[in-house]
Formats: C-alpha cells, sequence, structure tokens
C-alpha cells in the first residue's frame, strides 16, 4: 500500500490560503478600506485562470483554492467594514493636520 500524500498538501495549502485570508482582510481594510477589492478580483481570477491551464492535478487544485481564497475574502472585505462600524474591530485613526 502506498500513501498518497497530495490530499494531506492541498489541505494545508487551503488551511494558509485561508489564514491569509483573514489577515489581508483585516489589515487590508484597517488601512485601505474596501477600495482594495480589484485587487483581490484580479489575483483570484488570474489563479482560477491558471488553474484551468496547468496540466498538474496539484498545481490546478493549489491555484484553484487559492483564486476561490481571494474571491471569498472580496465579499468577508465589505463584511469587515460591517464589523469594524458595529465596534468589534478597531477603526483606523484620522490623521490630524495639527503641527
Amino acid at each position: 500500500m502506498t500513501l498518497n500524500p497530495w490530499g494531506l498538501i492541498i489541505g494545508a495549502v487551503s488551511l494558509l490560503a485561508i489564514g491569509f485570508g483573514h489577515v489581508w482582510v483585516i489589515k487590508g481594510e484597517y488601512h485601505f478600506g474596501t477600495k482594495i477589492w480589484p485587487i483581490p478580483l484580479i489575483l483570484g481570477v488570474g489563479f482560477i485562470v491558471a488553474s484551468l491551464l496547468v496540466e498538474s492535478v496539484i498545481w490546478s487544485a493549489v491555484f484553484a483554492v487559492n483564486g476561490t481564497a481571494l474571491l471569498w475574502g472580496i465579499g468577508e472585505l465589505f463584511h469587515q467594514r460591517k464589523r469594524v462600524e458595529k465596534g468589534w474591530y478597531p477603526k483606523k485613526p484620522e490623521k490630524s493636520d495639527s503641527k
């Protein structure tokens, strides 16, 4: 019996993509607001297109997982704005012009 490690590898990639997604959504909304949503859109679609073009099933899965995580993050970015408004996360302080 041979063991197939690819399921574990794709699972680890998924875990990392989700973890990174949490970070970029929170930090991205804090520093830039929701106006950054086109960046994950372009990257996500690019990863999904790449997943369709590569021959390797493993790389296809890695690209697809990352692409869908980025696209999911767009919705979470807008939800994050609502969470900040509710006070669940800190709001970036306004710059003061008092010099």
